[in-house]
């Protein structure tokens, strides 16, 4: 799967997968206690919805664009609205052009006191990521592997906060890789809070996925997803999920109230929308 998030960016894995880290970061900052974000596969940080590879595939017109100007029940609406705001804050009303990625998301819910390494290999876009991060002293672009840093940068000194991994699934092997260095980077920092974003595609590669983490020794993990109503063509996504392990304790409720309207909106199924706990061995 040869993933370049210009081509994708503002899509509905990305409404979901956001909404979700919001909802996060908003738990994290309920304590005036410093937390830490360490986004493994941070990509370019900014993106131009109106650029040749946006509009090449037109993504976002099924994401964002559906769900900006979607109308949602108040209880919906409440939970939705920081990160409405985050992406509002970049554009000047109408449809949104620009789209933050998943270090700008991050960064716009930091204090003073909370910081952001922000982590992408790939040159092009680590310049980018560079640039869209500025010179804000609460967050530091790196240009390392994802795999290294998730290695490098647990536990963090602050001993909180939260770890977005979203790796490009290039590789055959990826979901098997995938549990294996979650599950190694959870013994190395058993409290910390993992969010891990995966495309479905194939039935049986998530379903080994999920049994691979059920048997990993963390107790703990949430499971969200989200699938369209008819599996779209050849070489698209069919849906995609979340595991958050060691997620906040509002969180299940959240999502249970987010997810279903989402999909309905996303996919024009509330079937489409999934919230359960893994059943784990420890």
């Amino acid at each position: 799967m040869n993933y370049r998030h210009a081509f994708h960016a503002g899509n509905f894995a990305d409404v979901m997968k956001h909404l979700i880290v919001t909802r996060i970061l908003l738990y994290l900052r309920g304590k005036e206690t410093p937390f830490r974000v360490i986004d493994t596969h941070a990509g370019a940080g900014l993106y131009d919805l109106q650029d040749e590879r946006a509009q090449r595939t037109g993504e976002w017109r099924d994401g964002i664009g559906r769900f900006w100007h979607a109308a949602l029940a108040a209880p919906v609406a409440a939970l939705a609205q920081p990160y409405r705001d985050a992406v509002a804050a970049l554009n000047e009303g109408g449809t949104p052009r620009l789209y933050p990625g998943s270090p700008l998301l991050a960064r716009s819910l930091l204090r003073p006191q909370d910081r952001l390494v922000a982590c992408e290999l790939e040159p092009q876009a680590a310049a980018a990521l560079r640039r869209a991060l500025g010179r804000d002293p609460r967050a530091r672009a790196v240009t390392i592997d994802g795999w290294t840093a998730l290695n490098a940068y647990i536990p963090p000194k602050e001993r909180r906060g939260l770890v977005l991994i979203d790796p490009p699934f290039e590789a055959a092997d990826e979901f098997a890789s995938l549990a294996e260095r979650l599950m190694s980077a959870y013994r190395k920092w058993p409290t910390g809070l993992y969010a891990v974003w995966y495309p479905i595609k194939d039935e049986r590669e998530v379903a080994a996925f999920a049994r691979r983490l059920a048997s990993g020794g963390m107790a703990n993990v949430l499971r969200a997803e989200l699938r369209l109503s008819e599996v779209p063509a050849a070489g698209r996504l069919a849906g995609s999920g979340m595991v958050i392990v060691n997620p906040p304790w509002t969180l299940q409720d959240e999502l249970s109230t987010l997810m279903p309207p989402l999909a309905k909106i996303l996919s024009g199924s509330a079937a489409g929308a999934k919230v359960d706990a893994l059943i784990c061995k420890n």
